[in-house]
């Protein structure tokens, strides 16, 4: 066995995310896992936060804007395509998509995305 990981992007999504959007699930390796969300046009996600994961997203198609909210910090960000952000574990996070196209991002969530009872709901900006 080589070790090695290949996965094209799936055209149908393999499950809804705690949040709301569309999870099509990508390579993965025993410290971290990839997947690719999209948030249709004009949806909002539900806010919220994960227990003991990290997530670096970047943004590949559409736009909208992410508000991120921490003991030390909160601020809203525009999202568009080529644009990478942190979401640091214990982060309150809600995203939402622009009304002319699908939100889409592929994130890293490192360790690996450990299960459905990872994000728990929190009270978002929108």
């Amino acid at each position: 066995m080589s070790g090695f990981s290949t996965k094209a992007l799936p055209e149908v999504y393999d499950v809804l995310a705690p949040d709301g959007s569309e999870v099509r699930v990508l390579a993965g390796a025993s410290r971290g896992s990839m997947a690719h969300f999209r948030l249709p046009p004009g949806q909002v996600s539900v806010a919220v936060c994960h227990r003991t994961v990290d997530e670096v997203w970047y943004v590949t198609a559409g736009s909208g804007e992410i508000w991120r909210s921490s003991r030390n910090a909160e601020e809203v960000t525009a999202l568009s395509p080529g644009l990478s952000l942190t979401i640091p574990v214990g982060t309150s996070f809600q995203f939402r998509a622009g009304n002319d196209a699908a939100l889409e991002i592929v994130g890293v969530t490192m360790p690996p995305w450990p299960g459905p009872d990872e994000a728990y709901p929190v009270t978002g900006k929108w």
